[in-house]
Formats: C-alpha cells, structure tokens, sequence
C-alpha cells in the first residue's frame, strides 16, 4: 500500500514540474487538449484589482502549492477603459504583469474577457460612461454597445498578442470567455438576445487568438464556442454539443456578504464533494469562484451593497493566507484526482449502482489503468457498500476516490487536514515621528467638517427630484437634494411638546436627513430594487428652515435583465404634523450638488492635502457628522497583514497614502434573524444553508495591503458620514494563533476553527 501511494505520488509531482508549458489548445468531447496531450484542469480565479502586485506571486503560488493548474480572472473594462480610448492598465490594472506572474510560476491562465463581468462588481464591470451615450442598450443587439464591446475585447486580445501570451505564441492563456451568464436575463431582451449571442461568438472567434472561447451558462453557444456551467454542483451539466468538453467555470466555495446581512459559509467538506462528483461524471476543466476573493477597494462593489470584503470564503482568505481546513482539505482531493487523471482520460466510465443512493463510475479500458469514485448521495446515512468484492465504508453525502480501483486515498467528508485559528489582532494607531518617546506622544488629527448641503456654487435647481445615478454618472456616491421652508409662528409644535415628522422614501441606496446643518437620522434599504422609508421627528423653528438630505449609492447594479436603468434617489418628501396638516415638498424647487466638497479637492490624495484649511487637535470631536480626519502614522510593526478596525465609526470611505482603501459601513445584521452554531455539510448547499453573525457587522475590518505603507509618514483619510469616535480607530494584524487537529492517516474528522 506504502509503496503503491508513494509511486502515485511521485507520478504526480512530476506532472506539475511538466505541466504547463503550453502550445497548441484544441478539444474534443472528453477534455481540453494541449500539444496533443488531454488535461484534467483544476483552477483557482483569483481577480487581480481585488489584490495588489505585491500580493500576485504570493497568491499565484499559493494556488500552485494547492495543487491548481490554472488561474483564471475576469478583465475588468471599467477599469481599465476610463473614458472612450483612455486606458489604464497601472497598479492593480496591470493585466500584463499579472499574466505573466502566471506564466513564470508555470501555470496556465483562463482569462474571461467578457467585457461584462457582474462579479459582484460595480456596474458588472461595464463603464458608466457607455450608458450615457446616446441610444446604448446593455447586452443586446445594439449597434452603440457591440461598438465598444468589440473594441474593447479586441484592445485586450491584440494586448495578449503583442506580449505573447496566448498558448500558441509560448504563452500562458489557454482558454478565453466572451460575455457572462448572459443565458440567465436573455427573456428580456427579446429577439435582440438571439442575434446579440450569436454575434458575441462570431466576434470573439474572430480575433484568431488561438484559443478555443467560452461562455458560462449559455445553452445556446454556437459552435465552436464552448457553453459551461456556474453552479454549486454541475455533476449533470451536459454541454450543448457532443464534440465540446465539460468544463465548469464557477464553483462557489463560500457566497459574497452584502452590509447588514449575515455571514455565509460553505463546508470543506461540501464543496470537496461537489468537485469528486463533476470529475467523477466526466467533468475536465474546474474552477472555483473565488480561490481568492480579495477586496473591493475604493467604489468597486456592486450588487449593490456588497461589502469591501470579497473574501468568499475562499481556501486563500482576503488578506492572502490559506484558509484551513478549506486550503488543505482541497489540496489532498487534488492530488487524489490528479492521481487518476490518466485512467479517467483514458477510458469512458461505467456507472454500477452500489445501492438506492450509491453508485461506482469506474473508469477502466482493461489494461493496468483503472481508477474508480464511489459515492453516496444519502444526505443523512452512512452505508457500506461493495465493490469488486470488497467492502468500503462511505460516510454520507460523501465520494471516495480510488486511483487504482482498490485502495483509497480520499474521501470527501474526512477531513485530514488542520485547521487554523485566526485572530485579528489589534495595535493602536502610533503617531510617526522621530522621538524615540514616540509611544508617549498623542496622536495629532487634521480635521475638516463638511457643509450640510451646497457647497460652493449649486450645480442646478429644479421642481421635483432627480434620478441620483444619472446625476452623478457615478462619479462619486453622494448627491445633495436641497429646498428650505418657512414655518409660522403660530404653528402650534412650536408651542407645545413634540415634533412633525419627516417622511422620505427612495429608491436607494442610503440616506442622511439634515435640518440647519444638524444631523437628524439616516435610513438605507438592503441593496434590492424595493424602495426604503425614512420616518423621524424633527426640530423646525419659526421662520425659515434649509432641508439637506444627502442621498448615497453603495454601488450599483451588477447583473439583472436591463440592469442599467435602474436608477436611485429621493421619490417623495413630507412633513406632517403641521397646523395644516400634511406638507408634500416633493413638487419642490430642490437645489442640486454632486458630490463633497472634499472629494471635488481631492483632500485624500497627497497632492491635494493642502487645498483646505484642516484644523488640528489631539482630541477630535465625537459623533461629529460629514467630517474628513487625517492622521499621520507609523505601519504596525511585524509583517502580519493588516485591517483597519472602523468597528467604532458610522459610515463612510477611507484611504491610505492616496490609495483607496474603499467604503467603510459597520451595520449590523438583525439579531432577531436565524444564525446556526454548527454547520452540517450533508445534502445540498445554498447561500442562506449556514448563517452566522446574527446582530454582529456585517464587516468590521477593512484591508490595508503592507504595499501601501511606507516606513514613516503615512497619511491615513478618514471621510465619516454619520458620526463616530475616530480615536479608537486601530489597525489589527491577521495572524494564525493555533490549530485546532493535527493531519492522521485515517482521515479522522475535525471541528472546523471559525476564521473571523
């Protein structure tokens, strides 16, 4: 047994020293085929703006060390397209480089162009600006979109081949998507959605890359395109056609957090289970989305709401450190397939049934290659059951693989890896300065307070409200709605106790009511189409009284049939409990500013600090809405990395030596919402299966890349919205204090450590 597992593994190791060194890509019904060997592909997307370059070769390898293949990333047009011909491809937009940590780490890419992405990304990943050009309808047969998608799609194409990085030219990229999951929102557009699909295929098949394309979750994919799955499970995904493989391009190891909501989380176990069973039922290419989720830095969330965190629970967690069990768990199923690759690509499978919810694929042409899963899809049972007469033992809602039909070497449900316990731990802001009494000496803040309403010059005033998005066009999140009115004397509040009441309703996102530059509540939705509500008692006094209310996106749509045209902002304003009853001011002349003051002097970037005049102190004012911080700081010490702690902040964005380091909100979810102590891995996963974190933030920590510091100086912004005490501030290192088990041959289960 000893001696058949270490040949197993030395066949293994070797086929990663030889195995990416890519040429000609082809395929057949069975598997992807490179320099005319067939290839069973596992890989890891990891989205290089959600990380930086310094993070890239740790992350790469780490994926490698995992036992992946392939990475695979999305491209990201509104990032890299920031007005008609004006690109960017710097800092955590550098593609090229990024592919080519791939390459060196001698791995191989999949690059899913699109240009949409959805990816929880803002706007799904498509350029606001494009919305705005005259008669531009997203995803269909439009001739302004299928305009900029093509040239789009063929910069990064000819990019690819200019640095010789598609397979054929020796480079890393050995599969190309066009458009996303478009097969899910097709019914609402008509017959455009035919043509526009089929126009997609001819134009992508066009660049002459050298690559084959795909398009996940496209029934429909013309040849020679390949349609794939995006699911939990895609063991009965069949492709389209015959001649095309079985790839699966997203495989959800965790679920994305939205702010307010609770905490999602996927079993090792259960997702170890989904991938066994894609190979076993002759899946070929496999993905998981994400390995590495990272971070939505600066305004890069959509959905809306999504959270800065885009950590998914992935086996590499956002601040770059393995996830364990899940990275471990994952590593050993891994080597287990790869140690049956050659069987299973080889041979067509038969499927025995080994009782009413067990089965064997056994994959055997007769020689001496044979290879075998066994799974039992009984969600609550464990069974023994018999093959080629022996008997095997398999725990519920579990797959057993077996590289030489015999002997085991892995089953999904007995986790043998550890498993980490992560603490973020804190470390007081510390002043930077030369003293060696440093320690000793007060923090020193610059803070500027924001006006509540117009700043400067008003950009417009009209009767009624106007749609928040198309005001701004996204170029920053805030939008002032501004009116005043007068209130007589004789209006009877005034004379006794209580207040009228002001009544909002929007269409999102958030929103902050003031009445003469006084704060008096905010409201926000949940990131869905539904309007929210805000309901507050007011001071009004005798005379006339400025209404400010500060209307907040947090993101924008990401997906959705005609997600473009959904739009945000105030729908209807009121006051009751007047002498006269009622007061609609929605019919209102509203006076009009996009944006802050400080985002329009951009008082966060180090050219900018200078262009208002910041009031210094060593105790700022608490609770003190629409107020920019700036503190200067030393880096935490130690290499650990590191979190910004807003747990005691409101709402609103921060940033680091210039850099984004996004929008900050630690809202609670409802404690009277349903959360598990435990999560049983058995029987189909979904995002809302295992909750936790009932009345707890959402997010409290937000990542701070060790990149971005520098050895002294490091200017810290802070723009809070509602209020808070910004001397607790910390940063907090992430580090792994312990392990919960120790690995053992006989795969004994362990209690997974939860990682906060």
């Amino acid at each position: 047994m000893k001696i058949f597992l270490l040949f197993l593994l030395f066949c293994f190791f070797t086929s990663l020293f030889n195995s990416c060194f890519a040429g000609n890509v082809t395929y057949d019904r069975r598997s992807l085929i490179i320099d005319g060997q067939r290839k069973l592909l596992i890989s890891a997307a990891i989205h290089y703006p959600r990380s930086v370059p310094a993070m890239w070769p740790g992350l790469v390898q780490t994926a490698k060390e995992g036992g992946v293949d392939v990475i695979e990333s999305y491209v990201f047009w509104n990032g890299h397209e920031l007005s008609p011909g004006k690109y960017n491809f710097e800092g955590r937009y550098d593609l090229v480089k990024f592919v080519k940590i791939v390459q060196q780490a001698g791995m191989y890419m999949i690059l899913r162009i699109g240009p949409f992405v959805a990816a929880e990304w803002n706007f799904g990943g498509v350029p606001a600006w494009l919305h705005y050009v005259p008669g531009t309808v997203f995803r269909t047969d439009n001739e302004p979109f299928k305009y900029y998608m093509r040239n789009f799609t063929t910069f990064i194409v000819n990019l690819m081949k200019q640095e010789k990085l598609f397979a054929p030219q020796g480079g890393p990229i050995i599969l190309a998507q066009v458009e996303n999951e478009y097969g899910y929102y097709e019914k609402f557009y008509g017959e455009g959605a035919k043509r526009y699909v089929t126009w997609a295929a001819r134009m992508a098949v066009s660049q002459n890359n050298g690559v084959p394309w795909i398009m996940c979750q496209q029934d429909d994919a013309p040849e020679p395109v390949i349609n794939t799955c995006n699911s939990f499970y895609c063991d009965q995904f069949t492709p389209n056609s015959p001649n095309k493989p079985k790839i699966w391009t997203e495989n959800w190891p965790g679920w994305f957090k939205t702010f307010g909501a609770r905490d999602p989380h996927r079993p090792a176990e259960d997702v170890a289970f989904s991938v066994a069973r894609f190979f076993q039922k002759g899946g070929s290419v496999h993905n998981y989305y994400m390995y590495h989720g990272g971070t939505n830095f600066g305004r890069t969330s959509g959905g809306p709401f999504i959270t800065t965190s885009y950590d998914y629970e992935a086996p590499i967690d956002e601040y770059g450190l393995p996830r364990l069990p899940k990275w471990g768990h994952l590593k050993e199923l891994h080597k287990a397939i790869k140690l049956s690759e050659h069987a299973l690509l080889k041979s067509e499978p038969t499927t025995l049934s080994l009782g009413p919810s067990q089965e064997a694929d056994v994959y055997d042409d007769g020689s001496e290659v044979c290879a075998a899963f066994l799974a039992n899809l009984d969600d609550k049972t464990d069974k023994n059951v018999v093959f080629r007469n022996v008997s095997y033992h398999l725990p519920s809602w579990s797959v057993s693989i077996l590289p030489d039909c015999k002997n085991v070497v892995f089953n999904t449900a007995k986790v043998g890896s550890q498993a980490s316990l992560v603490e973020m731990m804190p470390e007081e802001l510390m002043p930077s300065v030369t003293s060696p009494s440093k320690g000793l000496k007060a923090l020193k803040w610059d803070v500027f307070v924001e006006n509540a309403g117009i700043w400067g010059v008003a950009d417009f005033a009209k009767n009624g409200f106007v749609d928040h998005i198309n005001t701004t066009k996204d170029t920053t999140d805030y939008l002032w709605y501004t009116t005043s009115i007068i209130v007589g004397e004789n209006e009877e509040f005034l004379k006794k106790a209580g207040r009228p009441v002001l009544l909002i309703e929007s269409k999102g996102h958030a929103l902050h009511a003031f009445v003469n530059q006084e704060l008096q509540g905010s409201a926000s939705g949940s990131g869905s189409h539904s309007p929210f509500k805000f309901e507050s008692p007011i001071s009004l006094k005798a005379g006339k009284n400025e209404i400010a209310l500060l209307s907040m996106t947090v993101g924008l749509q990401n997906a959705g049939g005609l997600y473009e045209w959904v739009g945000a902002g105030l729908t209807s304003v009121k006051i009751e409990g007047l002498n006269n009853g009622t007061m609609d001011l929605s019919m209102s002349r509203w006076t009009y500013k996009i944006g802050l003051q400080g985002e329009n002097l951009s008082i966060y970037k180090p050219d900018g600090l200078n262009s208002i005049n910041w009031v210094s102190t060593s105790e700022p004012q608490k609770n003190q809405p629409l107020t920019w911080y700036k503190v200067v700081v030393d880096p935490p010490s130690g290499d650990e990395p590191v979190g910004l702690d807003m747990i005691h902040m409101g709402k609103g964005l921060a940033w680091l030596n210039g850099e984004e380091i996004g929008r900050y909100w630690p809202i609670k979810s409802s404690e009277h919402e349903k959360c598990v102590e435990e999560c049983d891995y058995r029987g189909k996963f979904f995002p809302d299966k295992c909750l936790t974190g009932c009345g707890e933030p959402t997010q409290r920590w937000y990542h701070v890349p060790r990149s971005w510091f520098k050895p002294s100086g490091n200017i810290l912004v802070i723009f809070e919205e509602k209020g808070g005490d910004p001397t607790k501030i910390t940063f907090s290192k992430r580090k792994i204090s312990g392990l919960c088990s120790l690995i053992a041959e006989d795969f004994p289960m362990v209690d997974q450590a939860p990682v906060r």
